[in-house]
């Protein structure tokens, strides 16, 4: 009878430790600002290799919502109708996605903020973006030597956006002498609203030093209202480390000298990984994911190597 229950008992002990069956990730959906944006392009890819990691026959459903949060809501109620396991979510809005995020977690999905934060995700994984536009701003104060009229060239109002501008303040603010002339005109994340407000900005204002774009596509935009107008009596500086921007780094008759560069591949499938452990029960010790970022310049391009990319 000893024996018959110590038996029992063991087996039972073994069916405690046996592992749960792991969940399947069958179907993953993203969704990201812009897709005409080089940088949502590669979240998309690092997203999709993350998932076909994890399952070589995984389905991804992707699109962008044209910064528009009533289309993001309805990308979201779209992925649900399609029963996906897991959201990448680049926010529109941080703070007015939560009744979506909330829609997701009724419906027993994991949601992974991407690039920006948003409010009721299960993590978030973001470049450090107060450290991008605090590196890129402490490049103008430094070749400006702290004396200057600068544009901050802003975009939409998302977290990662937000947080490029806050850091590129807190630089600037350091240096009395230098002026900060406009910080207010949403450039639109790319590079027609950048030319568009860029030739505004130019026109107003006969003095400018130095401009400081929230990114990559914005300070092409920026750079060719400046070729327009005839203007090379200023520079520019900007965050993404973008391709585009590898050939205007190398271009002695671009204004643009720097930007702070972020690898939205490797983001976006660290997002998934992370994700993945979530849907398994292992949510990670801190929810917020910072990767750091590096200054790209005139002088450092030929050493950088670029997006990680496949």
């Amino acid at each position: 009878m000893f024996k018959k229950s110590l038996l029992l008992a063991s087996v039972a002990a073994l069916a405690l430790a046996a592992p749960a069956t792991a969940k399947e990730l069958k179907t993953l959906g993203v969704s990201v600002g812009l897709m005409g944006n080089p940088f949502f392009v590669q979240v998309v890819k690092g997203a999709e290799d993350g998932a076909k990691a994890i399952n070589p026959n995984v389905k991804v459903i992707a699109g962008g919502v044209d910064y528009d949060l009533n289309k993001q809501f309805t990308q979201v109620d779209n992925f649900i109708a399609a029963g996906v396991d897991m959201v990448l979510i680049n926010a529109v809005d941080p703070v007015a996605i939560e009744p979506a995020m909330k829609r997701l977690h009724d419906a027993g999905i994991v949601t992974m903020a991407v690039d920006v934060a948003g409010k009721g995700a299960d993590g978030t994984v973001q470049s450090n973006n107060v450290q991008a536009g605090e590196k890129a701003c402490q490049f103008i104060a430094d070749k400006l030597k702290g004396k200057g009229n600068v544009v901050i060239l802003n975009g939409p109002p998302v977290s990662s956006v937000i947080d490029r501008v806050a850091g590129c303040k807190s630089i600037l603010s350091k240096s009395p002498d230098i002026k900060v002339l406009s910080d207010n005109q949403n450039a639109k994340g790319s590079r027609e609203g950048a030319l568009e407000v860029m030739i505004g900005t130019l026109t107003a204002f006969d003095n400018i030093d130095a401009v400081f774009s929230i990114n990559d596509p914005q300070s092409i935009g920026a750079d060719l209202a400046a070729k327009q107008l005839g203007r090379t009596n200023f520079f520019i500086t900007s965050v993404d480390g973008a391709p585009d921007i590898e050939g205007q780094l190398k271009d002695k008759n671009s204004l643009i000298l720097a930007s702070a560069a972020q690898d939205p591949y490797a983001m976006a499938k660290k997002a998934v990984e992370i994700g993945y452990d979530i849907m398994q029960g292992k949510p990670p010790a801190n929810p917020m994911t910072l990767i750091p970022v590096e200054l790209i310049t005139r002088d450092n391009i030929a050493t950088y190597k670029g997006w990680t990319s496949k």
